[in-house]
């Protein structure tokens, strides 16, 4: 399915969907059009959908992916052919007009070089940190939304060997890895018959021999199944994880693992992410500038 089949049911925003600039387009209910552009979000007051054109669009959007969005089921995630990702709600859930956002992958084709341009991370940093990648060193990269989390983990993916068999893990396909040897598998339970979750997902995956496993985003018990995977042999994962601090990212780790554990403390579960872990890189957004704020160093 080409991009263009998607364009005519989002007329009024055309212009955004096409541009290299834009990394999120946010239709609020109140029919307000917003939009970040090089880190900075602002109102666009031209822009507007006429009534009932919105949500007749995404209905007819999901229909096209095989996906259901109505009254019984008023909330939508997908992937367009371009890549970008697609959000939406619809009333009653949200009133008096559906909520919408997409966000595109603008920065897909960076390199290092254009993320110490930009001043995400330093020359020091970005050496350390490829060195840790080619070295198969457990990586964690943590932040908060929008924070370039996904642009950090594509880029330093590049320092993998050519020859090596990457797995990729994901709710919805972010990432954009160019490797030859990839296998990627999204974990969208709306799709399927049976409920197949993120931990049935990565426990698959797992017996498919992988050299590296990269993980989207951590967010539920497949923390347990990763960590036992980088304590068991399998070296240079990378992943990421919403939280405000390097410490943080090791908190919220340790209670995600909880969920899928039994009899074990929290401070024996941090004991496995210090011995699992390697390094824990935390970025932070600042007057909407990204920029790797600290680099934990587990075995330091």
């Amino acid at each position: 399915m080409s991009f263009e089949v998607i364009i005519p049911f989002l007329k009024p925003i055309k212009h955004l969907l096409e541009s290299e600039t834009v990394s999120e387009i946010m239709v609020n209910p109140d029919s307000s059009v917003w939009i970040e552009e090089d880190g900075q979000i602002q109102l666009l007051p031209g822009i507007h959908f006429d009534d009932g054109a919105l949500q007749t669009g995404l209905e007819v959007i999901a229909n096209r992916f095989g996906k259901k969005l109505d009254a019984d089921s008023p909330i939508m995630n997908l992937r367009l052919p371009d890549g970008s990702r697609m959000a939406a709600m619809i009333p009653p859930l949200v009133n008096p007009r559906p909520l919408m956002t997409i966000r595109r992958f603008t920065s897909r084709n960076f390199a290092l070089a254009d993320l110490i341009r930009t001043g995400m991370l330093t020359d020091i940093q970005a050496a350390t940190l490829t060195q840790a990648v080619r070295d198969e060193r457990n990586i964690l990269i943590a932040g908060g939304t929008g924070t370039g989390k996904t642009t950090l983990l594509n880029v330093l993916a590049d320092a993998i060997p050519e020859q090596e068999r990457i797995l990729i893990i994901e709710d919805t396909a972010e990432l954009h890895i160019r490797k030859p040897h990839l296998v990627s598998a999204e974990s969208q339970t709306d799709t399927h018959r049976s409920q197949i979750t993120f931990d049935d997902l990565l426990k698959a995956i797992l017996r498919h021999r992988p050299d590296r496993i990269i993980v989207g985003e951590v967010r539920g018990p497949e923390a347990r199944t990763l960590l036992d995977a980088m304590n068991t042999g399998h070296r240079g994962s990378l992943a990421t994880i919403h939280a405000s601090s390097a410490e943080e990212a090791i908190h919220r780790l340790a209670t995600l693992v909880m969920r899928g554990s039994i009899g074990l403390s929290l401070d024996a579960i941090k004991e496995d992410i210090r011995r699992g872990i390697d390094l824990i890189v935390y970025i932070q957004r600042q007057h909407g500038r990204r920029r790797i704020h600290q680099v934990l160093d587990m075995r330091a």
